[in-house]
C-alpha cells in the first residue's frame, strides 16, 4: 500500500503503514512447525485489519471472507459549521490458501475498498479563514450548509510574524491557532490482488509472488520472493524476503482547489486534459527483510525481524498543499504597531525524492498454562532519513473460553516524531509576485493588447520602448509585468500533511472468534483509536489541531477445507453407498446457471453451504428512447422533464457486485440463507450536443474524473421450501426480504465551487426500502441433460425511502437447458425476460438535475436476454465438493422507459462449497 492517500483511510498513519507492511511481510513467513509446538491458543494471532488473512494457519487449506468498516470522527474546525462527512472506508476482502501435491502451496488475496468523505488538504492559520462557509437559501433564511477550501487570502501578522485577529473589543490580538482546511472527496474504489506460489522442503521453503493495485488515479504492481530455513530440529527458523514495487500516479487535482493552487514546481508533470489538471509521477520501492523465530520451550517463542525499504521518485501526496505566507520585506513598516500584511498562497507540497526506512520488530508469545491462554507482546521501532522515528507497542491476550469460543482483548500504542520538513505553514520573506526589473533598474511593462511588446519605466515615471526611445504611455494599454516568487528562497522540501507531524495514538479493542466442528470459523472485532498530539512520546507534538478519533470494525468467516475434507471422508467411509447416491443427486441439482439466485437447495439436515457470487454489468454506446436510438437534441429537449434542459448524458457505466452466500438446512424441506452484498459502480458522462450554455454557480461535470461509488449494499434474508422431490424433478419456493443496508443518500462532490447534491439514482447502493422477494424454481435432469425454470420478483414494501423515492418492482422469468459434457463439466443456454417498473417519487433533497439519469421517469423497462454458461464441479480429491459456474448474459432486445443508456452485457461467476 504505497499510495499515501490511502494511509489516511486505514487504521494506521502513513508512517505506521509502511513499517507495519514490513512486519506483516516478515511475519507471513513464520515457522509453522515451531508455532505448532505451542498450544492452540498461541496459534491465534488476531488483528483487526485483514486478521483472517494474516492470522490464518498457513499449513491448512482455507478460504476466508471479511468485511471491514473504518470511520473517522469530525475534525475540529473551531465552530465553523460544515456538512462535509468524515472519511469512511468500506472494505471487502477474500483470501485462500491451498496445498497441491503436499509440498506446493498457493495463496491469493483480493481486496476492494471504497472510501469517501472530507479530507484535509492543508493546514493554515485559523485567521486565514480557510474553511470558507457555503451559504444557501432555505425557508428559514440563509443557512450555512458546508465549507469550501479557500487558501489564498491576506493575513495580518505582528512583527514577530504571529498571526493577528481583529476583535471588536481588543482590536488586534495574537491568534496562534491552526486549523485543517478540508475538501470534499468523491468516492474512490481501489482493487488490489496478489498471489503467492511456494514449495516446501523438509527444512526450508521458497515463495514467489506478485500483485497489483488499481485506482482511477493510481496504479502499482509488484513482485516478491521470500522463504525460510529451519535449524535445530525446526526449533529455529531464519526468514528472508525481498520485493520490488513500481507505482504510477495520475492524480486529478481538486477542482475546488485548482483556482487557488500554485503548481510551478510541477509544471512539467501536469497535463491539461478534458478540463482537468492531471499530475503525473512515478515511484519505485525496493524492500528487503530478515527474521529469526526461536522456540524457547513448549510454551513460548520469540520472533525478531528487520526490514529495509528504499523508495525513490514521486513521493508527494498530490492532494496535499502547503500554505505559504509571503511577506514583502520592502512593505514592512518600521512602526511595530502597524501590522505586516502577509499574502497566503497554496503550493503543492514538495517531499524528498529519496527515502530510506529501517524497521526493527520483535514479538514474544507465551502460553499461560493455568488459563490455557496466550500473551502476545509486540514492539517495533522504525526510523528513516526524513527524520521520523516511530515506536509501536501491542499487547494481545488470547483467551479460549471453551466450546470453540476465543476472546482476544488488545491494546496498542503508537508514537512518532515529525518529519524534518514538516510545518503547519511556512512564512517566506519575499513577495508572491513583484514588478519585473531589467538590468538597468527599470521597471518592465507590457502592452495588454499585445503581451509580447515590452516597455520600460524609469525612476522619473517616463516610459521607453526596447530601443530606448521615449513613448506616450497614454496611447497604450500598459500594465506592470510581474514575476513570481523565487523558489530558491523556500525550503527544498516542505509538507503540512498532519500524518507527518509528531503525534501518538492509543487504541483498545476486542476480537471474538467462534470455531465450529464443521470447519467454520466466525470472527467479529472492534477497535477504537484516538490520535492526539499530546500522546507523543517525550511531549507535545504541536499538531493538536489534527486530533481526532476513529474506529475499525470487522466481521469475517473462514472455511477450513482440511477439516471439512477429513470429516467428509470419514462420513463417506461409514456410509459409502448413501454418500455416492447423495453426491450424484446433488451433482445434478447444482448445475444451474451462475446468474440464477436461489436455484438449488441443500438436502441433509445440518448441511451448510458457503459461497461467493460476483456480478458485473456494463452499459455504453447509444442512448435509447424506448427501443430506438435517441439523438442528443431529443435528449436535451425531452429527457429532463418539461422545464429543465438536459446538459449531460451517461457515456458508460459499470456495476460490480460481490455477494456472500451462506445457506443452512435445519430440515430436509427448509433452507435458510443470508446474502450480504458489497457494491461498486462507476459512471462517466459526456456533454450533449446542443445543450444549453453553463449557468454560473450550477454544478457542471467538466473534466475527466467521472463518478465512483461503493460500499455495503442491501442484505438478502431468504427461506427456501422444498415442494416436490421426485427422481429427475424438483420444485422449491423461496420467501424472503431484502433489508435496506445500502445507502441511498450518497452525494456528488463539489465541482468548481458548485454543489451537486445527491448522486444519480443508479449510483446509490441500495433500494432504501424493505423489499419482498418471492421466487419459485423447477429443475430437472435426465442422463446428461438438465433444465430448469425460475420465476422471481421484487415487491417494494414501503412507499418511499429516506431520500424520498422507491425503486420500481421487478419481475423476471428464466428458463434454461444444459448438457453435461463430462462428469464434472456442463454447458447451458438460458433465456430471460425482465420487467422493471419506473421509480416512484423523487429525491427529497437537492440534486443537480443535469441529465436523464436524474429523473425517475427514465428508469425501468422490458428486457430480453440470453445467457451462455458453464458449470464445473471438482469430483474427487481434497477439493471435492467445490462448485464453480460462469455465465455471460447478452441483451437481445431492450424497451426502456424514457431515456436510458444501452445495456451491453454482463458476467456472473459463482463458487460454493457444501458440507
Amino acid at each position: 500500500m504505497n499510495d499515501p492517500r490511502l494511509a489516511g483511510s486505514t487504521q494506521y498513519s502513513a508512517e505506521e503503514l509502511e513499517s507495519s507492511d514490513l512486519k506483516a511481510h516478515s511475519a507471513s513467513s513464520s515457522n509453522k512447525t515451531a508455532l505448532q509446538a505451542l498450544t492452540s491458543a498461541a496459534l491465534v494471532l488476531p488483528g483487526l485489519l485483514l486478521s483472517s488473512a494474516h492470522g490464518a494457519n498457513p499449513s491448512s487449506d482455507n478460504v476466508s471472507f471479511q468485511y471491514i468498516r473504518y470511520e473517522e470522527g469530525k475534525r475540529n474546525l473551531y465552530n465553523i459549521h460544515s456538512n462535509l462527512k468524515p472519511i469512511t472506508v468500506d472494505v471487502v476482502h477474500g483470501s485462500g490458501n491451498f496445498t497441491f501435491y503436499d509440498r506446493v502451496k498457493f495463496s491469493f488475496n483480493y481486496t476492494q475498498d471504497t472510501w469517501s468523505g472530507a479530507t484535509p488538504v492543508t493546514t493554515a492559520p485559523l485567521v486565514a479563514n480557510g474553511n470558507r462557509p457555503i451559504l444557501q437559501n432555505s425557508p428559514n433564511g440563509v443557512v450555512t450548509v458546508g465549507a469550501s477550501p479557500f487558501v489564498n487570502t491576506r493575513v495580518l501578522l505582528d512583527h514577530n510574524l504571529n498571526p493577528l485577529r481583529l476583535t471588536p473589543d481588543a482590536g488586534q490580538v495574537v491568534d496562534s491557532r491552526n486549523v485543517l482546511v478540508l475538501s470534499s472527496a468523491s468516492p474512490e474504489t481501489r482493487n488490489q490482488a496478489n498471489f503467492k506460489l511456494g514449495y516446501e522442503w523438509d527444512e526450508a521453503a521458497l515463495n514467489v509472488g506478485g500483485g497489483f493495485s488499481l485506482e482511477r488515479d493510481y496504479e502499482s504492481s509488484y513482485g516478491n520472493i521470500s522463504g525460510r530455513f529451519d535449524f535445530n530440529q525446526k526449533l529455529t527458523s531464519l526468514k528472508y524476503g525481498a520485493a520490488y514495487t513500481s507505482s504510477e500516479t495520475s492524480a486529478i487535482l481538486d477542482p475546488d482547489l485548482v483556482p487557488y493552487l500554485t503548481t510551478t514546481a510541477y509544471a512539467n508533470q501536469i497535463e491539461r486534459r478534458s478540463g482537468s489538471d492531471i499530475l503525473r509521477g512515478d515511484r519505485q520501492d525496493w524492500t528487503a527483510n530478515l527474521g529469526l523465530t526461536q522456540v524457547l520451550g513448549k510454551n513460548s517463542l520469540i520472533d525478531t525481524n528487520i526490514g529495509y525499504t528504499h523508495s525513490s521518485g514521486f513521493m508527494e501526496n498530490p492532494y496535499k498543499v502547503m500554505t505559504v505566507i509571503f511577506v514583502n520585506p520592502n512593505a514592512i513598516s518600521p512602526d511595530p504597531n502597524i501590522p505586516i500584511i502577509g499574502d497566503a498562497r497554496a503550493l503543492l507540497e514538495q517531499r524528498p525524492n529519496i527515502r530510506n526506512q529501517l524497521a526493527l520488530g520483535s514479538k514474544f508469545v507465551q502460553h499461560i498454562s493455568p488459563l490455557d491462554a496466550a500473551l502476545h507482546l509486540n514492539y517495533q521501532f522504525s526510523f528513516d532519513d526524513w527524520g521520523i522515528h516511530a515506536h509501536t507497542f501491542e499487547v494481545d491476550w488470547v483467551q479460549p473460553l471453551g466450546y470453540g469460543w476465543t476472546v482476544t482483548p488488545r491494546i496498542r500504542y503508537y508514537s512518532q516524531d515529525s518529519a524534518d520538513f514538516y510545518n503547519p505553514f511556512l512564512i517566506s520573506s519575499q513577495a508572491f509576485r513583484s514588478p519585473a526589473i531589467d538590468a538597468s533598474g527599470r521597471q518592465v511593462w507590457v502592452n495588454s493588447d499585445n503581451p509580447n511588446q515590452q516597455f520600460f519605466r524609469n525612476g522619473n515615471g517616463n516610459f521607453f520602448d526596447a530601443n530606448g526611445n521615449p513613448i506616450d504611455a497614454t496611447e497604450l494599454n500598459l500594465q506592470p509585468q510581474l514575476v513570481s516568487f523565487d523558489a530558491a528562497k523556500l525550503p527544498k522540501s516542505f509538507s503540512s500533511d498532519h500524518r507527518l507531524s509528531g503525534f501518538g495514538s492509543l487504541s483498545g479493542g476486542v476480537v471474538v472468534n467462534k470455531q465450529f466442528t464443521k470447519g467454520i470459523e466466525l470472527e467479529a472485532a472492534f477497535e477504537y483509536y484516538t490520535r492526539a498530539s499530546a500522546l507523543k512520546l517525550g511531549g507535545n507534538g504541536h499538531s493538536s489541531f489534527a486530533d481526532f478519533d476513529f474506529y475499525v470494525a470487522n466481521a469475517a468467516i473462514k472455511v477450513d477445507m482440511d477439516t471439512i475434507s477429513t470429516r467428509m471422508a470419514k462420513e463417506a467411509r461409514r456410509n459409502h453407498a448413501d454418500h455416492d447416491h447423495s453426491e450424484q443427486h446433488q451433482h445434478a441439482q447444482h448445475y444451474v446457471p451462475a446468474s440464477i439466485m436461489f436455484g438449488h437447495m441443500l438436502d441433509k439436515p445440518g448441511e451448510l453451504m458457503v459461497g461467493y457470487r460476483f456480478m458485473y454489468s456494463r452499459q455504453t454506446g447509444d442512448m435509447l428512447q424506448g427501443t430506438h436510438h435517441a439523438s442528443d437534441q431529443t435528449i436535451v429537449n425531452e429527457g429532463c422533464g418539461d422545464v429543465t434542459l438536459c446538459r449531460f448524458a451517461p457515456k458508460d457505466m459499470s456495476m460490480r457486485m460481490h455477494m456472500l452466500d451462506i445457506m443452512y438446512a435445519p430440515t430436509r424441506w427448509l433452507n435458510l440463507m443470508i446474502m450480504p452484498q458489497f457494491m461498486d459502480m462507476d459512471m462517466n458522462l459526456r456533454e450533449l450536443t446542443g445543450r444549453p450554455p453553463p449557468t454560473p454557480g450550477v454544478h457542471e461535470h467538466t473534466g475527466i474524473g467521472g463518478h465512483t461509488t461503493g460500499g455495503v449494499g442491501d442484505t438478502i434474508l431468504m427461506s427456501l421450501y422444498k415442494l416436490l422431490d421426485l427422481p429427475g424433478h424438483r420444485v422449491h419456493a423461496g420467501l424472503g426480504v431484502s433489508a435496506p443496508t445500502g445507502k441511498v443518500d450518497l452525494e456528488l462532490r463539489r465541482m468548481f465551487q458548485a454543489d451537486g447534491g445527491l448522486i444519480h439514482f443508479d449510483m446509490q447502493l441500495g433500494s432504501g426500502t424493505w423489499d419482498f422477494m418471492p421466487n419459485v424454481t423447477y429443475t430437472g435432469e435426465n442422463n446428461r441433460w438438465y433444465w430448469g425454470t425460475q420465476l422471481y420478483g421484487v415487491k417494494r414494501m414501503e412507499s418511499s425511502n429516506e431520500s424520498g423515492y422507491r425503486l420500481g418492482d421487478i419481475f423476471q422469468a428464466s428458463t434454461w437447458g444444459g448438457y453435461q459434457l463430462t462428469h464434472w463439466l456442463g454447458a447451458s443456454v438460458r433465456g430471460a425476460y425482465t420487467y422493471r417498473d419506473k421509480i416512484h417519487g423523487d429525491f427529497n433533497q437537492f440534486d443537480a438535475r443535469i441529465g436523464p439519469m436524474d429523473f425517475p421517469a427514465n428508469q425501468g423497462g422490458h428486457y430480453w436476454e440470453i445467457g451462455i454458461g458453464v458449470n464445473a464441479s471438482v469430483p474427487n480429491g481434497k477439493f471435492a465438493g467445490n462448485h464453480f459456474a460462469f455465465e455471460w448474459v447478452q441483451p437481445l432486445h431492450q424497451d426502456v422507459n424514457g431515456f436510458q443508456l444501452e445495456r451491453k452485457g454482463g458476467l456472473s461467476a459463482t463458487w460454493h462449497y457444501s458440507f
